[in-house]
């Protein structure tokens, strides 16, 4: 299992970041993707995902700034984050998504490993 999130840094608000995420090829065949956010002290919280088709979602908080996106032959997830606030201040993780981690919670296959995120701070 391999997650190597990166692309995090200090911007104002307005700016701009695009996140990247290296996942291995055993994270990727599981199916949806998705990329979370926390902050110390809350839940980890899904904010965008992606299906193996393509369809995306977003949370409300992020929807209409933010673009996730993977490229199949690269494995890798982007989450391009435009008009950025200081409430999306945090730590960013990309995982497979959450309906997919509670099917492997329910039948003890889900490895609990979100490698180290990276860290996104937006100034006011």
């Amino acid at each position: 299992v391999q997650l190597q999130a990166s692309g995090g840094g200090l911007v104002h608000a307005g700016g701009s970041l695009n996140l990247s995420c290296q996942a291995s090829i055993s994270i990727w065949n599981i199916g949806a993707l998705a990329w979370y956010r926390q902050v110390p002290g809350k839940e980890r919280e899904q904010i965008a995902s992606i299906t193996t088709a393509g369809r995306t979602e977003y949370a409300d908080s992020v929807k209409g700034r933010f673009t996730i996106s993977k490229d199949n032959a690269k494995l890798t997830v982007d989450l391009q984050m435009n008009s950025l606030k200081p409430d999306d201040t945090a730590v960013y993780y990309c995982n497979v998504d959450e309906d997919r981690i509670a099917i492997m919670k329910r039948t003890g296959h889900w490895w609990d490993y979100w490698g180290q995120g990276t860290q996104v701070t937006v100034s006011s």
